[in-house]
């Protein structure tokens, strides 16, 4: 119910003050939650109520962090996109191909970097609930315990999308790639080579895109009977870590005769760790990166890496955040993209250490 004189106060120019979000449930006849409610899920309300809300909200001037034109439509066309660490050339490329795509749709990408951190990622991801954007894209593997209610409301109807460190239980729609079949690739390679003792350089344990790569690894070892001739160490995937999990497994009696590192920052590193102690890549360690990002086609030796569609994952995540925006989406969507095994000079056939 209208609060008493409320609107005859507005009607003799008497509501002087900024307008607020009980302002606009008074003049609506509604709650402050059903407000809420039309603002950042309209499909749980009914058109009639949604039609009050608007109407208060354009009487009124109420502006949660919308200009006057998303208020007609209750929409920002920005869209939220946490990254765990933009520094990493891997992530700076899914980003371009998102922006891109938004640009196309009339959208805008707002960046988060999140530095892998639980309470950064919640802060970005409450800009949805306090509709400062439409949707959220996140490249982590958490999804955000602010969107957890909604996303156990609306599943995958909710504007939230998963890219490169997908996991399907979160009961969303995302962007990929076949990890384990990467992974697999990658060992056989090696082993085709004749590399019997294999280092790992693997990223966090729990990350689904480390445990789908270990999956990788370990079956295609095993269908060899080599299923104890890898040994594996974890880090983030910075160039520092892989030099210093490269400098333990170098120094170790039994040295690899390869190194298969799950990001190309983690392999350059490791090929710093081998100049650092006079070894060559490939004559005495192979390394195997991960990603294909830029930079390794051009550091010595060029490196032979999986290349990921970096671009595409981030257009990919934008077009199916846009589907759901506009409710085109009927049920859970994961896009699985293809990579592929490049070739270059920091391969080679094992070498037994001396």
């Amino acid at each position: 119910m209208v609060r008493p004189g409320i609107i005859e106060h507005i009607r003799k120019g008497r509501v002087t003050q900024m307008a607020t979000i009980k302002m606009v449930a008074d003049y609506a006849g509604v709650s402050t939650a059903t407000v809420s409610r039309a603002l950042s899920s309209p499909d749980l309300v009914t058109p009639e109520t949604r039609k009050k809300v608007q109407k208060a909200i354009e009487h009124l001037g109420y502006a949660p962090n919308f200009n006057a034109r998303s208020l007609r439509a209750l929409r920002t066309t920005k869209i939220v996109m946490m990254v765990p660490d933009i520094a990493n050339p891997f992530f700076s490329e899914v980003v371009q191909g998102a922006e891109e795509a938004a640009q196309l749709a009339g959208y805008s990408v707002l960046l988060g970097d999140t530095k892998d951190d639980a309470e950064r990622e919640n802060q970005y991801a409450s800009m949805l609930l306090s509709n400062e954007v439409d949707g959220v894209i996140f490249l982590g593997h958490r999804l955000p315990a602010i969107l957890s209610r909604m996303v156990s409301e609306r599943g995958f109807r909710a504007p939230v999308v998963n890219a490169c460190d997908f996991t399907a239980d979160h009961g969303i729609s995302g962007v990929r790639i076949d990890n384990e079949a990467a992974a697999f690739a990658a060992t056989e390679l090696l082993l085709a080579m004749g590399h019997h003792h294999l280092g790992v350089i693997a990223g966090p344990l729990d990350s689904p895109i480390t445990q789908a790569r270990l999956a990788g690894v370990r079956r295609c070892l095993g269908q060899q009977g080599l299923g104890e001739q890898v040994r594996v160490s974890h880090g983030s995937y910075t160039m520092e870590d892989g030099a210093e999990e490269a400098s333990a497994f170098l120094q170790s009696p039994e040295r690899p005769t390869a190194l298969f590192c799950f990001s190309d920052e983690l392999a350059l590193g490791a090929l710093s760790a081998l100049r650092t102690v006079n070894l060559s890549c490939p004559g005495d360690v192979s390394i195997v990166g991960f990603d294909d990002v830029r930079f390794a086609r051009f550091v010595a030796p060029p490196l032979t890496t999986v290349r990921q569609p970096m671009r595409r994952i981030g257009e990919s995540a934008v077009n199916l955040l846009l589907s759901i925006l506009a409710g085109r989406s009927e049920t859970q969507e994961i896009v699985t993209l293809q990579h592929e095994l490049v070739m270059r000079q920091s391969t080679g056939p094992a070498h037994q250490p001396g």
